[in-house]
């Protein structure tokens, strides 16, 4: 079907700027971490902000205000679990992965990407991305809670105090 009503577009454009207003507010009130480098957790919570805003808008069944009020108990969640991840560690443990070595100087961990699901060749692009032609001038590669793989070559490890809870919570 192209076309149902005039009624029916007009709903959508006033519902879907009403509701983009709401959740804009409700992304400012909650603060960066909303919207920060996403770990799983945080990549759920949007995936639902924007499931959610659609249905919002496409859906003549879902009022406005239930809308919102669904965005807002969303937001309120996230903001919940970020609270409690950031003054327990249980809390943390529960909700995000720690970050896990998976290259120590120069070698390559093949338990722990494994059991990440990373490959070497995964490993060794990061390496690359970071101007660093060889594994052996790598003291280490850590799997990020986000994801991301940071490397740290071998002359820059300082103390090594930045390692140590990936090195622990692995």
């Amino acid at each position: 079907m192209w076309f149902d009503s005039w009624a029916d577009l007009g709903r959508v454009v006033a519902v879907g700027a009403a509701a983009y207003v709401v959740l804009v507010v409700l992304l400012r009130i909650s603060g960066k971490r909303t919207l920060a480098k996403l770990n799983a957790f945080d990549f759920v919570v949007t995936v639902a902000l924007g499931s959610t805003l659609a249905t919002i808008l496409l859906s003549a069944d879902v009022s406005w205000s239930e809308g919102a009020i669904a965005l807002a108990v969303l937001v309120v969640l996230q903001m919940a679990v970020s609270w409690t991840t950031a003054h327990t560690g249980p809390g943390r443990l529960a909700v995000t992965a720690g970050p896990t070595t998976v290259l120590r100087d120069g070698v390559v961990d093949h338990v722990a990407l494994r059991r990440q699901r990373l490959t070497p060749a995964e490993v060794r692009q990061a390496v690359r991305s970071n101007g660093v032609g060889g594994l052996d001038k790598v003291a280490r590669v850590v799997l990020e809670t986000d994801g991301t793989l940071s490397v740290i070559p071998v002359g820059k490890v300082g103390d090594g105090s930045a390692l140590e809870p990936s090195d622990r919570e692995r």
